[in-house]
């Protein structure tokens, strides 16, 4: 499915109305939107705060409308030890919702029922998700 900026709400509310489980795993290229999609995610859930890549945090926490969402960033990461020590296992395992930008980076602590997000690139204004 091809999408742009202008469609962000709907494509929001397709992946929440679509996902098989609560962890949701986005993968695509730097620059691809990831980030541009969760923020329209969790707003799409109520949160009023401002949103913004936990990069450096690894993890940003957000209070919506059905409780909790975890937002994680593994670029920086060096190796799967790091998440460990950020407790990954007690937010993967809760009923909250958790969004992992660079799941790659920790592929093998990943639930095997996690829902993947791959964002492509078609144009500088056009992307492709596919969601499985």
């Amino acid at each position: 499915m091809n999408y742009t900026l202008v469609d962000i709400s709907s494509i929001a509310r397709h992946i929440l109305n679509n996902a098989k489980s609560n962890v949701l795993l986005f993968y695509g290229e730097m620059g691809v939107g990831k980030t541009t999609l969760i923020k329209e995610i969790v707003k799409e859930l109520g949160v009023k705060d401002i949103t913004s890549s936990p990069t450096f945090s690894i993890v940003n926490e957000y209070e919506g409308n059905n409780g909790k969402i975890y937002h994680f960033d593994f670029y920086r990461l060096e190796s799967e030890d790091e998440a460990y020590d950020i407790g990954l296992e007690d937010y993967l395992y809760t009923d909250n919702l958790c969004l992992i930008e660079w799941p790659e980076k920790i592929k093998n602590l990943l639930p095997e029922d996690a829902t993947n997000i791959i964002l492509t690139k078609v144009l500088d204004d056009k992307r492709t998700i596919i969601i499985k």
